[in-house]
């Protein structure tokens, strides 16, 4: 049963709200967020509609048509104006996201707004907000954002859902939006044009499935160090690719630290004195590997971050020190850090889903795991072992590389080309979601893989924290004898590495 816990707008947001935003989630409007609200609209209405002695303001969105059409008016009725900004933005296509990344979204989206200089109504974050404490998630199709003026196609349809139109979620069932509204107690939201437009002209769609993404790479990163060393205590192998000098010789940071981790990983191990003098990459060069993985995570660390506290939203209006306050329109929507990001994400999943591949490969053949039967089967031939396993890894592998061409580098001219140049980036980032989740299941496979090699014969782990980690693979899953099929376990493995937080 999903629980609840609570989330104020006014602090922070990082990853792991982000995924709690998948079940009951409290979110709050703090008295400060209010004010700033309230603040930020008075600008609004007063630079739109003037002191009464003079025209009004021209203001995008508010007073004027979108993107190409920016010179011609909009529709002089306010709630016309909504409908006017939403519904020729009802043109994706294709399955629905993930529920949680819609609703990670819109907790990005409701953060963004409650910092007061979107211009909007508090009424509508507050409206928001209450959406949280439900199971309702708007049915958002996967395709359509080219990541500019924020995530417009897939922010339109959340946005309609939210005003009863469309199709969303309730307690897991997809239905008419109005009716997940009823079923859930929430009512359907009232917006003006500045409303509506502030609710899709920002990229937290794309901000969500990043940092969903990196949150999960990261987790696998942790798990593929600790298999690692699991990997070589299981085999004897000698420690010394570890080597404090050595790592130091190196000069790369993330190598350096992943080696220390690495070394604390197999404190106590006694090397069997049977492996070759050199190991082969998948073992000896793993701190470099991992290392350089480590280092490109830290900066999209830093990409992450300063998405989730941005302001992207576009025009904004600033409040003057005396005075009426500014608009100023720029293109703060416009995900180009969060492409970039995106792609490195991309690129990092795909070697550490290839280190993965390549240590099961080594456990499971006969002439490199130390004499160990072939694919890990109890009684080859009569077995099969992991043979399902590994076939399916290869698959996941070409999967995770045939997903990795950058996205970044595919701007395309749109929109009369007021667009003219694009990020991509809500792609590179729910490409990166995807792949994260098969990186995830390569540990699994991996994890499943380092059961059973101790079941057909390999050594017990000698080092204190590979033996726990050992133990509670164990605990979990049973050996494959006989042969079974082994699509749950895998996945058991992967939830249990991401759940021990693994250091």
């Amino acid at each position: 049963m999903l629980t609840t816990d609570t989330v104020s707008l006014s602090d922070p947001l990082d990853p792991a709200v982000l995924r709690r935003a998948a079940g009951l989630l409290t979110v709050t409007v703090d008295d400060a967020s209010r004010a700033r609200l309230a603040q930020g609209h008075r600008v609004f209405r007063t630079l739109r509609d003037g002191d009464g002695t003079g025209p009004q303001r021209p203001i995008y969105g508010a007073t004027t048509g979108f993107g190409a059409l920016v010179g011609y008016a909009g529709r002089a009725d306010e709630a016309d104006q909504c409908d006017n900004t939403l519904a020729h933005l009802g043109a994706g296509q294709g399955p629905d996201l993930p529920p949680g990344v819609v609703r990670a979204a819109l907790l990005i989206r409701a953060r963004s707004l409650a910092q007061g200089v979107s211009g909007v109504r508090a009424d509508v974050v507050e409206r928001l907000a209450e959406m949280f404490a439900t199971t309702f998630t708007p049915a958002v199709p996967r395709y359509g954002s080219v990541g500019a003026s924020g995530d417009l196609i897939p922010l339109a349809y959340a946005t309609q859902a939210l005003r009863g139109r469309g199709h969303a979620y309730a307690d897991g069932r997809r239905m008419p939006a109005a009716e997940a509204l009823a079923a859930t107690g929430l009512r359907p939201l009232a917006l003006d044009g500045r409303d509506a437009l502030a609710l899709v002209n920002g990229t937290s769609v794309t901000t969500a499935a990043l940092a969903l993404a990196h949150d999960a790479v990261r987790t696998a990163h942790r798990s593929l160090t600790a298999l690692t060393c699991l990997l070589a205590d299981l085999l004897g192998c000698d420690t010394g690719f570890l080597d404090a000098d050595l790592m130091r010789a190196y000069a790369h940071p993330g190598a350096g630290g992943t080696a220390a981790r690495m070394r604390q990983w197999l404190e106590g191990t006694e090397p069997s004195g049977t492996r070759p003098l050199q190991e082969p990459y998948s073992i000896r060069c793993s701190p470099q590997l991992l290392g350089a993985a480590e280092d490109a995570l830290r900066y999209v660390d830093t990409v992450v971050a300063a998405d989730l506290a941005q302001i992207s939203d576009n025009p904004l209006f600033f409040p003057g020190t005396a005075g009426e306050g500014k608009v100023v329109h720029g293109g703060n929507f416009f995900g180009q850090p969060a492409a970039f990001a995106a792609d490195l994400l991309a690129c990092v999943t795909a070697q550490l889903g290839n280190l993965a591949e390549r240590q099961l490969d080594l456990l499971v053949d006969p002439h490199r795991n130390g004499g160990l039967p072939p694919l890990l089967a109890t009684r080859p031939g009569v077995q099969h072992g992991l043979q399902g396993v590994q076939l399916a890894t290869t698959a996941f592998v070409a999967e995770i590389r045939r997903n990795a061409t950058p996205a970044a580098m595919q701007s395309l001219p749109t929109n009369l080309h007021n667009q003219d140049v694009v990020p991509f980036g809500t792609q590179a980032a729910l490409r990166a979601h995807d792949m994260a989740e098969l990186l995830g299941l390569l540990c699994g496979s991996l994890a499943l893989g380092l059961r059973q090699a101790v079941h057909v014969g390999a050594r017990r782990p000698t080092a204190p924290r590979c033996a726990d980690l050992l133990d509670a693979l164990s605990a979990a899953i049973d050996p494959v004898d006989p042969d079974r099929p082994l699509d749950a376990d895998v996945r058991t493995a992967a939830r249990l590495l991401a759940d021990r937080a693994l250091p």
